[in-house]
């Protein structure tokens, strides 16, 4: 996992397009522009700005071994996923500001996940009508054991994470967001 500590690198990780190409590489393993374009519905000169941006911020990188020619460009995430603590940047607004703009992104790409998922005939079919699940509650704890709590929620996740690709098996998205609330 790569831990982001650079309001710059954050900055390029808060923009809807550049997620949703972070989230199809991670997905779909290495891709080409063209690919991506017509997958996000995007210019490919829009993606292939996107791209840079990313690279550039050592999000992404080129696979070259994976060109036939010379014109092919292939870009990976070399990490499966990223993470930030936005108390890493509360020393400066700006910094701080992109933080908030990460955040508030993440929040709205899991939203528009969810329900596109909840709107779908698949959400209502076997065999994912026994296996989609929601789940949620109110538990009283510290901050250190809800620091604990997402430790053992990522350790699982984790355990999870890089299974090869199988017939049976499709892309899943998880959410899991603890924090204090009232009723």
């Amino acid at each position: 996992m790569a831990q982001i500590k650079d309001a710059a690198v954050l900055k390029a990780v808060a923009h809807p397009v550049r997620r949703r190409l972070m989230d199809l590489l991670r997905v779909d393993g290495p891709s080409m522009p063209s690919v991506l374009a017509r997958v996000t519905g995007q210019a490919v000169a829009n993606v292939s700005h996107h791209l840079r941006v990313l690279a550039e911020a050592g999000l992404i990188e080129e696979a070259p071994e994976l060109a036939r020619n010379r014109k092919e460009h292939w870009w990976r995430m070399p990490d499966r996923s990223i993470s930030w603590e936005v108390s890493d940047f509360t020393g400066d607004p700006a910094d701080l500001a992109a933080a908030d703009a990460a955040e508030a992104l993440g929040l709205q790409r899991q939203v528009e996940l969810t329900t596109s998922w909840l709107g779908s005939p698949a959400s209502r079919e076997e065999p994912w009508i026994h296996s989609a699940f929601s789940t949620d509650g109110f538990l009283r704890l510290s901050p250190a054991e809800l620091a604990e709590l997402s430790r053992q929620i990522q350790a699982v996740i984790d355990r999870f994470a890089g299974r090869p690709d199988t017939p049976e098996r499709e892309p899943v998205f998880v959410l899991s967001r603890g924090f204090p609330a009232r009723p």
